[in-house]
């Protein structure tokens, strides 16, 4: 029973960080401005935010419009959409972007702008002599594929 769940869990983690989702997007009305969103901000409609339901908070993603040929990149501050079949709510700015505000609903692909693996260096190190190549193949055995991110 325990295998089960260690299977399905891993499944789950599996689904929820897929590289690319492909499916319908919908977007929220401009006289959704003000209301809260999960995360506890308040929409704007000229804001280049979305819903996901898995992806957490704070993710930039890239959407693409096949239909249009656009893209644009949102952070996820909401969740849903919780309607079968769609994959993303996107907010009246990012849809403008796309080019879908008179389709109403169009087909996208949903992927993280910033790949998932990345290591943050604090500034408190940066004062100091630092060898990035000597950290990156440090940090290349132990985690692949890794990107080096500088804050």
């Amino acid at each position: 029973m325990r295998y089960c769940w260690c299977v399905l869990l891993s499944l789950i983690c599996c689904c929820a960080f897929a590289q690319q989702q492909r499916g319908i997007a919908s977007y929220y009305a401009r006289s959704a401005t003000g209301a809260r969103t999960a995360n506890g901000e308040r929409v704007h409609h000229d804001s280049l935010t979305c819903a996901h339901r898995t992806h957490p908070f704070g993710t930039r993603l890239k959407v693409s419009c096949p239909a249009t040929g656009r893209t644009v990149i949102v952070r996820v501050n909401d969740r849903g959409p919780f309607v079968r079949g769609r994959i993303i709510d996107l907010s009246w700015g990012a849809a403008r972007r796309l080019g879908i505000i008179a389709l109403g609903l169009a087909q996208v692909t949903v992927e993280p702008a910033m790949p998932v693996n990345y290591v943050v260096l604090p500034l408190d190190t940066l004062h100091k002599k630092v060898d990035l190549p000597t950290i990156y193949e440090e940090l290349e055995q132990e985690v692949l594929p890794i990107r080096l991110k500088i804050d």
